[in-house]
């Protein structure tokens, strides 16, 4: 996935334009309502606009539909099971009550790649795994941690090696976000074994450990 170049056309309102890899980001336009909270029907209706579709459950289908191809992009397990097991649990259930649950967030935005910075780095970690916007400005971030965030890959060998520098740059980042408002939960790849990404199927382990997480997320906001 091409990293997406930006551009302010406005910078006292905000406004920003993409300029290269446009069909690889999306970018919501729509202010916040004052609680803070995203729901999922606030984005269909943008998607619906946006994209200038009569049928809500044509745009909500269509929505879903580009949100699952990025995570799919992702090649997580686990971010996977996350991702549909939340909407297959608790779509239907909550309705128009639903928080979007957002994948492949960018919180922190540096316009250039790491090839063009080189050894100087400003932002650690600039994509999340997911977002959730909840009322009060309860912000939750989620993340799956694959081997690349805490091993580092020895190139004779071929194997992955801790790195204690890696794991401290993201007990860094988790502060950060943290002392930023930002609630902060991981998951470790290896939660997700039973999960099969390319025959897209979700094991009960698996299954289980998604329900259990939010179900109790969701009671501790009494959003449910």
């Amino acid at each position: 996935m091409g990293k997406p170049e930006l551009v302010f056309i406005d910078a006292i309102n905000n406004d920003v334009k993409i300029v290269k890899n446009e069909d690889k980001i999306l970018i919501f336009d729509r202010p916040l309502p004052p609680s803070g909270q995203l729901l999922w029907r606030d984005l269909v209706t943008w998607w619906q606009l946006r994209e200038g579709l009569e049928d809500e459950k044509a745009a909500s289908k269509g929505l879903y539909q580009r949100l699952a191809r990025s995570v799919y992009a992702a090649s997580s397990p686990g971010e996977f099971a996350l991702f549909r097991k939340y909407y297959e649990l608790f779509g239907k259930r909550l309705g128009d009550k639903l928080p979007a649950l957002i994948p492949q967030v960018y919180l922190h935005y540096d316009p250039y790649t790491k090839r063009e910075r080189g050894d100087e780095e400003f932002l650690a970690r600039q994509r999340m795994d997911f977002l959730l916007m909840l009322e009060n400005r309860v912000r939750i971030v989620i993340e799956i941690d694959g081997r690349h965030h805490y091993a580092v890959e020895d190139i004779r060998s071929g194997q992955f090696i801790a790195s204690s520098e890696l794991y401290a740059k993201t007990c860094l980042e988790d502060r950060r976000l943290r002392l930023l408002g930002y609630e902060v939960y991981r998951f470790g790849g290896g939660e997700f074994s039973d999960t099969d990404l390319a025959a897209r199927t979700i094991g009960p382990e698996s299954g289980a450990k998604v329900s259990n997480f939010f179900e109790k997320l969701l009671k501790k906001y009494e959003v449910i």
